[in-house]
């Protein structure tokens, strides 16, 4: 549960960044008025008095986001996520901090996955501090395949999980731009078997027991890319850890670490590459939902989310980006990894090595911050998969 439902409240974080695009509609600008009013000396004395009442009005500080998002994820079917967003400055004389957004998002898919979500990103203090905080409720129809590849299995166990989630942090400026903070989760969910589809699968010991996660940790970064919406150099050097305790009312009692490292590289203008790669692990005893998935969150592309999970995970993976005239670009990646199983035998085997391949159209959202609407078709181990989202997959 905490996997999917803060997955639901990063996707609503991450598609109102397209909210950006807003800002480019000039308002409050001359590009925004009629052309009559930049030439004034051929304006009527009327005309003259309308730019003068123009000039007086004060820029709108903020811009307001309304998009029906199309979404075709793996795991979770092929849908909506209606998206109602408002980017606005925290502080109007603050030209160092990205802008702030808030927002609300919905979720339909054909597989009955129904929820929504609340939440925002705050940037003040000439980015000397860093809010994220997120809300999200529904229930994800959803399936798994086992712990890992090691079971040998490909009978599919569909599951139906209701619930609701909250996750906040709070980041802070350091030094040399890391950033560090607490960070807090809290959610509850049951999960149900779907009988409409029962295979031959070993049931979970977690079905229809309502389970409480709840965790307390922190969050350390460092960020030198200088467009986080379509990165042409610098890194991201990214690590978060989660502590789920029954001392502090948590149901289970686990650890989560998750380390990312992306590199970019401008070969010409017009051409990128992106290099990521990205280690999961979890210790102590946690519910089968609270492992490491392989698939999810573009780690990588081309695997279903639930096929693969265990308790440690990694991957590598490389992106060649081409921006093209009219707003197009193409993309070409491709990348490998594996899950891990836990205790002794953290070992990987060639066997058990899971590659990935694919390519993407991109369309350019925004000429102004380079956002771009992405569709990406990737290939596996076990077949293909296609998805679809603003921003790019890492």
């Amino acid at each position: 549960m905490q996997n999917h439902f803060v997955s639901l409240v990063c996707v609503l974080l991450g598609c109102l960044n397209v909210a950006a695009i807003a800002q480019e509609s000039g308002a409050g600008t001359d590009a925004a008025r009629p052309a009559s009013s930049q030439t004034s000396d051929q304006a009527t004395p009327d005309e003259k008095k309308g730019d003068e009442k123009d000039k007086e009005k004060p820029p709108s500080r903020g811009s307001f986001v309304v998009a029906p998002l199309p979404t075709s994820s793996p795991a979770l079917g092929t849908g909506v996520i209606p998206i109602l967003g408002y980017i606005f400055p925290f502080s109007r004389s603050d030209k160092i901090s990205p802008p702030s957004t808030i927002g609300a998002a919905g979720l339909y898919t054909n597989d009955g996955s129904r929820g929504f979500a609340l939440g925002g990103q705050l940037f003040f203090k000439e980015n000397r501090y860093q809010v994220t905080a997120g809300y999200a409720h529904g229930n994800l129809d959803y399936n798994i395949y086992g712990p890992g590849i090691f079971t040998g299995t490909e009978v599919k166990l569909p599951l139906v999980q209701t619930g609701q989630a909250f996750f906040g942090e709070v980041l802070r400026r350091l030094w040399w731009q890391f950033f560090l903070g607490p960070r807090f989760f809290n959610g509850n969910s049951e999960i149900t078997l779907n009988t409409s589809n029962i295979g031959g699968e070993p049931i979970p010991p977690d079905l229809g027991i309502h389970t409480t996660l709840r965790s307390l940790g922190f969050h350390l970064k460092r960020d030198t890319r200088p467009n986080h919406f379509y990165p042409t150099s610098g890194t991201l050097t990214d690590f978060a850890s989660d502590f789920f305790s029954e001392s502090i009312g948590s149901k289970y009692t686990f650890q989560s670490y998750k380390l990312t490292f992306n590199k970019y590289v401008s070969l010409t203008k017009d051409q990128v590459l992106a290099f990521g790669s990205y280690f999961c692990g979890v210790g102590g005893q946690p519910p089968f939902y609270g492992n490491c998935i392989y698939g999810a969150d573009s780690q990588l592309r081309g695997y279903t989310a639930g096929r693969y999970f265990d308790r440690y995970m990694m991957d590598s993976q490389l992106e060649y980006r081409l921006v093209l005239p009219l707003r197009l670009g193409l993309v070409a990646f491709g990348g490998i990894g594996g899950v891990i199983p836990g205790q002794d035998q953290f070992l990987i085997r060639n066997s058990y090595f899971l590659p990935s391949a694919g390519g993407g159209l991109r369309f350019q959202l925004s000429k102004k911050y380079h956002v771009n609407l992405r569709a990406d078709l990737g290939y596996g181990k076990d077949g293909h998969t296609f998805g679809l989202g603003v921003g790019e997959a890492f």
